[in-house]
């Protein structure tokens, strides 16, 4: 073998990805054309946005006031701030020390405030092993540590403005993260430099995509949508529609088994999204898990209502909605009792109607599961700090013209309330590593927003949230009838889940001891979706119950005595709900009745009405 003067040859895809950094005349000319290239795009969004207009939005969530005062605050107490800042200047220069002698090879392994080892931002293995970008990395988690607290410790502030301002702090902090940016990301620099900047014009594009297609407010792309389809390969439990008016319809699921317990189950799905959150895949459908456990399954598909339907109120979710399904459900299944489930604002409607019935002495359920809700409203959690009264009377303004509340402007409150995995990941992949989100059938679901009428919404924000009227007796009227939730006697579920960011679980505990009859009360693990779609054969998670079933006088004494499970509650609950059904089993029920007669197949026509085209 000649080895004079020879040089190892690069592979072509070793070529492709490596480059002469060192070359600045070659950088130069790579990035002129980035430029060039994004202002051609910037000119194309321009103009359409010329022809069309934006409606920007304006402090609707009072975040301006709020760090007005809190700036107010602050300048009141100087000594206080001198104090903060000398901490800050202290844990930096430790920061500096253990930065250089770790750059010298000593090693360092004291603990700095506010240093979080598992902060999935920075789980890549660039951060590490660059001393340059770990420092950045903890100079940021200390300055945000310190930041949080004077926020925390602030004085001069309501208890609501202290929350606000703390929820609207813990925004503006992970929007600063050196993760969101090129310059301060290993892992987005690397990519730049690799493709000369095309990633940044990819993300452009990205970028201008969606600000066409969000009116103003950015909604980001979180997952291919024309990857799936309703009926096809999502929401495809086979059914029948049995029963439709104008606010909903009602499914029939076809039975995989020969025999079915007596008594159906109708799931009463929240309007403030689509009910195929249960029935995704095959894999991971709740709603195909009860069906092959041999239960005659119905659930309510709720209408997108448009300006049309703007008056519709409570009254009109509960008599056209759960009352009406129920009429349908025992007609069908010529069953005397059946079992209910509420998910969310699904739940606190059963609630209202488990009311209702036990005034008028209607025994038809015979047991009611509760998914994530909320009857006692003392604790919702983050959502609180977009209510108060300022902020709804701009909201019911707002609706009053339309009629109704756009569901972007509720998916982007719930995208908020976890804005590191819902907003800045997507914001990463999309426009700063330019790549194209993965198809992923929970966020298909996320992005598939529902509108909620401006009457109802209204009457639900306020006497639910504002004023937690619906916990007391009498609070409110439904149904001319005043809602007492301690008349409830039915036996019930709660399920509720550790990390639930929209149904805090120690407020759903508060709503589950109100009722006067049998209470389990069970605790998964995980958030508001994953918490409660975690079948079986995933086994992820864990879920908290006590032996006793007997509800304490508070959640975390209940959690104190609570014995950990480990994978999922459905097998838990399918066997409690199976030991209260009619031990002799009918023959399996087809779909409708000579009364009520198929419409047409599942999914229905109602869910597939989509406030935006798929892109």
């Amino acid at each position: 073998m000649n080895t004079t003067n020879s040089k190892p040859k690069l592979q072509p895809e070793q070529n492709n990805k490596q480059k002469d950094y060192l070359n600045s005349s070659q950088l130069a000319k790579d990035w002129i054309e980035v430029v060039r290239l994004s202002g051609n795009l910037f000119q194309k969004f321009a103009k359409n946005q010329a022809k069309k207009g934006l409606d920007l939005p304006s402090d609707e969530l009072g975040m301006m006031s709020t760090f007005q005062k809190f700036s107010k605050s602050l300048l009141s107490n100087p000594d206080v701030l001198l104090a903060d800042q000398i901490k800050i200047w202290w844990d930096y220069y430790e920061l500096w020390n253990q930065t250089f002698f770790g750059m010298m090879g000593f090693n360092t392994k004291s603990k700095l405030p506010g240093i979080v080892e598992n902060d999935r931002r920075f789980k890549s293995p660039s951060w590490q092993e660059s001393f340059v970008f770990n420092f950045i990395k903890q100079s940021y988690q200390i300055l945000a540590y310190r930041f949080m607290r004077i926020i925390g410790n602030s004085r001069g502030l309501s208890e609501e403005e202290q929350k606000k301002l703390l929820f609207y702090s813990r925004l503006f902090v992970n929007s600063i993260s050196p993760s969101n940016f090129v310059l301060t990301n290993p892992d987005i620099l690397r990519a730049t430099i690799n493709s000369s900047g095309n990633n940044l014009v990819k993300g452009l594009q990205n970028l201008l995509k969606d600000l066409n297609n969000s009116n103003g407010l950015l909604r980001i792309k979180m997952t291919d949508e024309k990857a799936f389809e309703l009926g096809k390969n999502i929401a495809k439990s086979p059914g029948k529609i049995v029963y439709q008016n104008r606010i909903m319809q009602v499914i029939q699921y076809s039975p995989t088994t020969s025999k079915v317990y007596q008594e159906p189950i109708l799931i009463i799905s929240p309007w403030i999204n689509k009910y195929y959150i249960l029935d995704l895949q095959e894999k991971n459908s709740f709603i195909k898990y009860c069906v092959d456990s041999g239960f005659t399954v119905f659930v309510t598909s709720w209408v997108n209502p448009d300006q049309k339907l703007s008056n519709l109120t409570l009254d009109n979710y509960l008599k056209e909605g759960t009352f009406t399904a129920i009429d349908v459900v025992t007609e069908i299944t010529q069953s005397k009792q059946i079992h209910t489930i509420g998910y969310c604002i699904g739940g606190t409607l059963q609630a209202a109607m488990l009311s209702i019935m036990a005034t008028n002495k209607d025994t038809r359920v015979k047991t009611a599961t509760f998914f994530t809700s909320l009857i006692d409203f003392s604790i919702v959690g983050d959502l609180g700090v977009f209510i108060d009264e300022a902020q709804l009377d701009k909201l019911e303004y707002k609706m009053s013209k339309k009629g109704y509340l756009e569901g972007t402007n509720m998916a982007t409150i719930f995208n908020m309330l976890r804005d590191n995995e819902l907003i800045w990941s997507f914001v990463i992949n999309n426009y700063l590593l330019g790549k194209d989100p993965m198809p992923f059938d929970l966020l298909y679901w996320n992005s598939d927003s529902t509108r909620m009428p401006a009457k109802m919404h209204s009457f639900y924000l306020r006497n639910m949230y504002l004023e937690n009227k619906f916990k007391d007796p009498g609070g409110i009227s439904l149904l001319k009838t005043p809602i007492d939730v301690s008349k409830i006697k039915t036996p019930v579920y709660f399920v509720s889940t550790i990390e639930d960011h929209i149904a805090p679980w120690q407020g759903t505990y508060l709503g589950a001891k109100l009722l006067s009859g049998e209470t389990n009360f069970i605790l998964g693990g995980s958030g508001h979706i994953a918490g409660i779609i975690n079948p079986p054969i995933s086994g992820k998670y864990f879920y908290l119950k006590n032996k006793s079933q007997k509800l304490t006088d508070s959640p975390e004494k209940w959690l104190e005595s609570a014995d950990r499970y480990e994978g999922s509650w459905w097998n838990e609950w399918q066997q409690w709900l199976a030991n209260k059904s009619s031990k002799d089993k009918v023959d399996a029920r087809k779909g409708g009745s000579k009364k009520y007669k198929v419409i047409e197949d599942a999914p229905g026509s109602y869910v597939k009405m989509r406030i935006r085209p798929q892109r």
